[in-house]
């Protein structure tokens, strides 16, 4: 199954990457945590070159696993990341927000304040 991804929140999202700093998932000193992981592989589809670059640079910074498949006119994107990894955020809006990303890209969450 293939999900549209909108690339206009990817870009916003990769703006807000330099916030992000990612920790272990027993680090406990962060005020703001969001812990995630995708143990089967998801694929999105990609219209075009950039919107793919965006997703897999903010998929490699999140430290998935991530392989392109290029055919028919667009890309392919399969991603997984099977163990937990962790967000150190800023604040709690932006929490939430990457809590609603990683979501609606299939992935379990946990959000430690």
């Amino acid at each position: 199954m293939f999900v549209k991804y909108v690339s206009a929140f990817a870009v916003c999202m990769v703006a807000t990457m330099a916030a992000v700093v990612p920790v272990e998932a027993n680090d406990a000193a962060a005020a703001e945590v969001v812990q995630y992981r995708l143990t089967d592989w998801q694929s999105v589809h990609a219209d075009g070159v950039d919107q793919a670059k965006e997703l897999v640079t903010t998929l490699k910074q999140l430290r998935c696993e991530v392989k392109m498949d290029r055919h028919g006119g667009h890309i392919d994107i399969h991603y997984r990341c099977p163990k937990w990894q962790a967000l150190e955020l800023k604040t709690h809006d932006l929490a939430h927000q990457w809590e609603t990303w990683l979501k609606k890209h299939k992935f379990q969450t946990k959000h430690i304040h």
